[in-house]
């Protein structure tokens, strides 16, 4: 037998082979990564074409209306909790869901007055969670925090238009990793609300909340663009009564609900810094170049970024109000990630559900 020559791969050769495998690599991985986004937000569209059905299933069962957590008639005691337990009721109360338990997870205002009789916990620090936002505190409405109902589409008198439960993969996008790897161990429990004592996140989606005031609230006040664009809802009998969806005037430019997040063209660092603790993410107007997706009045849904939100105000002239007690900043935009953002829209729209918050192809 003989033994034929062989002949091994150079060094170089195998160099030659490794660069390519590289720069192939170099090439696909942001297709894939490109592949991957686009799946991801889908998922999130996907999302809330089910919120749309939902909203329209609740507007169906109560007049046509918005959600709301907050009683019609408390303005006729200027938006004070503790007033309105004493002289008129105690409102339902903001249920997150049942343990497997059978234990009742909720915020509760029922400590005094009306409410007292049930013997439910906590008191009239949780009616941050009952008004649709927070410009202030009551008599004050340069104090707050901002928060609102309109941050918890999860709460049980809405999830039962879902699929019954607070954490449920339809309130959660799955771009927004921080909220979702928190919760996701939480989405095949059986129970509609389950906490096991280190990790808790509202939704990812939030109503606009300047529709669910009353217009009033976040109206111009005046037939020109100067106007004051802010009443206090203390200060008027109507302003806790959500409007009907028939008095949106720009259904196709009116945002309804919107990832609040800043999920697409994201920095690097998830968390603002600006926030104490490092624990906030970037919100959806804390970038130029982000663009949430948001769901219309009409039912259509798009990524709107803030750049085309600024566009429109150019356009326009005021779309969002500056003049309520956060500032010319508006919704945390001192926060902000860049400089060149400037927008609160979605979230303090002039004229509120009969303003815009974006502009059609002829303006």
């Amino acid at each position: 037998m003989k033994q034929g020559n062989r002949r091994g791969f150079t060094i170089v050769e195998l160099l030659v082979v490794v660069s390519i495998i590289a720069l192939l690599i170099a090439l696909l991985l942001p297709a894939v990564q490109k592949g991957r986004d686009k799946a991801l937000i889908s998922q999130s569209v996907a999302n809330l074409k089910n919120l749309a059905s939902s909203n329209e299933v609740y507007a169906g069962d109560w007049g046509d209306r918005q959600f709301t957590a907050i009683p019609d008639d408390v303005g006729l005691v200027n938006g004070n909790c503790t007033t309105y337990l004493a002289q008129i009721a105690c409102p339902p109360q903001q249920f997150l869901g049942w343990e497997v338990n059978g234990a009742i997870w909720g915020y509760f205002l029922g400590s005094s007055g009306k409410c007292a009789q049930f013997g439910w916990p906590e008191a009239c620090y949780n009616w941050i969670i009952y008004i649709p936002f927070q410009f202030g505190t009551a008599g004050n409405p340069g104090g707050g925090n901002a928060f609102g109902s309109f941050r918890m589409p999860g709460v049980k008198s809405f999830h039962a238009y879902i699929n019954d439960r607070f954490y449920d993969p339809t309130l959660y996008a799955p771009k927004d990793v921080v909220a979702y790897n928190n919760v996701s161990k939480y989405f095949t429990n059986a129970a509609e609300f389950t906490y096991d004592g280190s990790t808790y996140e509202d939704s990812t989606y939030c109503w606009s909340p300047a529709a669910m005031w009353d217009p009033k609230v976040l109206g111009r006040n005046s037939p020109t663009l100067n106007g004051n664009g802010f009443t206090n809802p203390n200060t008027l009998a109507s302003a806790f009564r959500s409007p009907p969806v028939s008095r949106c005037k720009y259904p196709s430019l009116k945002t309804r609900m919107i990832e609040h997040n800043w999920l697409q063209n994201t920095p690097d660092q998830f968390v603002n810094p600006n926030f104490a603790g490092n624990k906030t993410p970037w919100f959806f107007n804390h970038g130029y170049n982000s663009a949430p997706a948001c769901l219309f009045f009409d039912g259509h849904i798009e990524l709107v970024g803030c750049q085309r939100a600024m566009q429109a105000e150019q356009r326009a002239g005021k779309l969002w109000s500056r003049n309520t007690p956060l500032g010319s900043g508006g919704y945390w935009g001192n926060q902000a990630y860049d400089f060149l953002v400037s927008t609160s829209f979605h979230i303090l729209t002039t004229d509120g559900i009969e303003g815009r918050d974006v502009l059609g192809a002829e303006g």
